[in-house]
């Protein structure tokens, strides 16, 4: 399983529309060998036929596809948009943070889930993510939270 590490995050990134973040955090996925590059389009896909419905808290967007999409390894993928980007959540709008999620079955998925909230569920730590520029920075604050 491949967690929010080395190789997996990006700050600052430049994206204008939902479809270019989503690629941008898919793109870390296919990088780590943890999916197939038809995975981004997956989820594109997904974000085209279903909407926003994985902008889940404000700024936070995690998109994701089916396993069967090219999931090679359980793992989740981090970017901080350089500018937020309008997903067309009425309530979670504008996106900052953009964590791509892998999971090969839906015990796996869970498990990323479980952890991406136990980080993002403290307010202080979603306005870390706004500061923070290292992925050592990243790996201690998950740390704390585990």
């Amino acid at each position: 399983m491949k967690f929010l590490e080395e190789g997996l995050v990006a700050f600052d990134v430049e994206a204008s529309t939902p479809e270019e973040a989503i690629k941008a955090a898919g793109q870390l996925l296919v990088e780590g060998g943890a999916v197939e590059e038809r995975y981004i389009e997956a989820m594109v896909n997904s974000y085209h036929k279903n909407g926003p419905y994985f902008v889940l808290a404000p700024r936070i967007a995690l998109p994701h596809a089916r396993p069967e999409d090219g999931v090679n390894e359980a793992s989740v993928s981090f970017i901080r948009l350089k500018k937020a980007v309008k997903f067309g959540s009425a309530t979670n709008d504008p996106v900052h943070f953009v964590f791509a999620l892998g999971a090969s079955s839906s015990d796996e998925h869970l498990t990323l889930l479980q952890k991406l909230m136990q980080l993002l569920n403290s307010q202080e730590n979603v306005n870390k993510l706004s500061e923070i520029t290292t992925i050592n920075e990243l790996t201690q604050m998950i740390g704390r939270n585990e």
